[in-house]
C-alpha cells in the first residue's frame, strides 16, 4: 500500500511594486498584483513586455532590483531576503519543454523527486502520468514522443512534486491550432484537479481569453490593465489594451461638453477632461446593418470570410473613417456596395487617444 500523495498547499502570490533593470533598459516597472489559491491568470503582451521577465523573478531566476515577492505568506525576495529557486514550492513549465533526452518518461517525472522516499516515488510518477493520460509512456524517451505527449509528460514532471503554484511560458506555442486547443483544455481540467494555482505567458490574445480566471495585458515592463477576462474584451479600460485583444473601430474627437461626437453617433464620457482627444472604440458585432437612410451610410470596401463569421470593411461616407462589421457567414458572398450602419450604444467605450509618437 502506497502512501497517499499530499495535497498541494494553500497558495497565495503577492507582488509589490517589483521593478527590474538590466542597464538602461527597464525590464520591470513597480509592477503589483496578487494570485489567489487555485487561480489561472494569464500574462498578454508583446515581446519584449516583460511577461517572462516577471516569471523568471518570481521563479527566482532573476533578483528584483526593488520590491517584494512572497507566497503563502512567506517573503521569497525583498529588502535583504532572497529564497533560492529550488526552495520555492514553485514549479516551471518551459516553452520546449527542456525534457532530459537521456532519461526515460518516468526518470524524467521522478527527476524533482530525488529527496523523496524511493516507494513514494514511483507512486507520486505513476499518479501524475496516469492523471496526465501518459501513464502508457512511462518507459519511452523523449525522442519518442509527439508535441502533444512531449507537452503532457512536462506538465506531469512540474506538478510532481506538488508545486505551490505552476509558471508556464508559452507552454502550447510548439503545437499545431487543432493539437493545441485539445491539449490546452486538459491541462487547464488537471490544474484544476490538482488545485494548483497558475501563471501563464502568451502572446496570443484568443488563448488569454479562453484560458484565464484573470488576465494581465503587458506594456513596456508595466501592467497596463488587469481583470477578468470578459471586463477586459468588453470594457477596456484603455485603448492599447482594448487593441491587444482583438479588432475593433476607433473614431477620433474631441471631448465636449461632456461627450464624443462621431458620425455613429455622440457617446458620453464622464471620465475624460473637457477639451481631451479621445475615441469611441467597438467591436465589429457592435454593429448592425440597415437602409442607408435609417443608419450611417457607408461603402464596402472588401469582405473576409471567417468561417463562421464573414467581415466587412466599410468606410463611412461622413467623415471617411475605416470601419469594421461582423456577421454570420452566408453560403455565398454578399452582393452589396452601399449600406447604413447602427451602431449599439451599450457596446461603445470612450477612451483617451493614445499619444502621438514624435518623428
Amino acid at each position: 500500500m502506497t502512501d497517499a500523495p499530499l495535497p498541494p498547499p494553500v497558495s497565495w502570490l503577492r507582488l509589490d511594486r517589483v521593478s527590474r533593470r538590466f542597464g538602461a533598459v527597464t525590464g520591470l516597472a513597480e509592477v503589483s498584483f496578487s494570485l489567489g489559491s487555485g487561480e489561472i491568470l494569464c500574462l498578454l503582451g508583446a515581446s519584449g513586455c516583460g511577461k517572462s521577465t516577471l516569471l523568471r523573478l518570481i521563479a527566482g531566476v532573476e533578483h528584483p532590483d526593488t520590491g517584494e515577492i512572497a507566497l503563502a505568506g512567506q517573503v521569497l525576495a525583498g529588502p535583504g531576503r532572497f529564497v533560492e529557486p529550488e526552495a520555492r514550492g514553485i514549479g516551471f513549465m518551459f516553452q520546449d519543454y527542456a525534457l532530459f533526452p537521456h532519461l526515460s518518461v518516468a526518470e524524467n517525472v521522478a527527476f524533482g523527486l530525488r529527496d523523496w522516499p524511493r516507494a513514494r516515488v514511483q507512486a507520486r510518477v505513476a499518479e501524475v502520468l496516469a492523471v496526465a493520460g501518459v501513464g502508457a509512456l512511462a518507459a519511452r524517451y523523449p525522442h519518442m514522443l509527439s508535441g502533444g505527449e512531449s507537452q503532457r509528460v512536462a506538465l506531469a514532471r512540474a506538478l510532481a512534486p506538488q508545486p505551490a503554484l505552476l509558471l508556464m511560458d508559452e507552454p502550447f506555442s510548439n503545437l499545431d491550432q487543432g493539437l493545441r486547443e485539445s491539449v490546452r483544455a486538459e491541462t487547464l481540467a488537471l490544474l484544476r484537479q490538482m488545485r494548483v494555482g497558475a501563471i501563464l505567458v502568451t502572446h496570443d490574445p484568443a488563448e488569454a481569453l479562453a484560458v484565464a480566471d484573470r488576465l494581465a495585458v503587458m506594456r513596456a515592463g508595466r501592467i497596463e490593465a488587469l481583470a477578468a477576462p470578459r471586463q477586459l474584451y468588453h470594457a477596456p479600460p484603455t485603448l492599447y489594451t482594448a487593441r491587444f485583444l482583438g479588432p475593433g473601430t476607433a473614431l477620433p474627437g474631441v471631448v465636449t461638453a461632456g461627450a464624443l461626437q462621431t458620425p455613429l453617433g455622440r457617446f458620453a464620457a464622464p471620465d475624460l477632461a473637457e477639451g481631451q482627444a479621445a475615441v469611441a472604440f467597438f467591436r465589429p458585432q457592435a454593429l448592425d446593418l440597415c437602409d442607408p437612410a435609417e443608419g450611417a451610410a457607408a461603402r464596402i470596401d472588401r469582405q473576409e470570410f471567417l468561417g463562421a463569421q464573414e467581415r466587412l470593411f466599410l468606410t463611412l461616407e461622413e467623415g471617411g473613417a475605416a470601419v469594421q462589421l461582423d456577421l454570420p457567414s452566408a453560403p455565398r458572398p454578399r452582393d452589396l456596395t452601399r449600406v447604413g450602419l447602427r451602431l449599439d450604444p451599450a457596446a461603445v467605450r470612450v477612451l483617451a487617444a493614445e499619444p502621438t509618437k514624435a518623428g
